[in-house]
């Protein structure tokens, strides 16, 4: 058996009478980076800078009326 492709290399390219011909750019949408967790990222900031103010009030506002600063 033959590796060489010599029977098919100088075939026409086939052209189909079905299906239309994708544009490039609908081609290029298929191999485009894909975001299966779409608005993941703002949702984990939005959560971490919630927790952080949530520490900054639970550290700085401990009822008492003392205005040292100190924590």
């Amino acid at each position: 058996m033959s590796m060489d492709y010599s029977d098919m290399i100088n075939l026409p390219h086939h052209v189909s009478d079905k299906h239309p011909h994708m544009s490039l750019y609908d081609r290029a949408a298929q191999f485009a980076p894909f975001a299966a967790l779409t608005g993941h990222e703002d949702m984990i900031d939005r959560a971490s800078e919630e927790n952080a103010l949530k520490l900054l009030y639970e550290y700085t506002d401990d009822g008492s009326d003392d205005d040292s600063g100190e924590i």
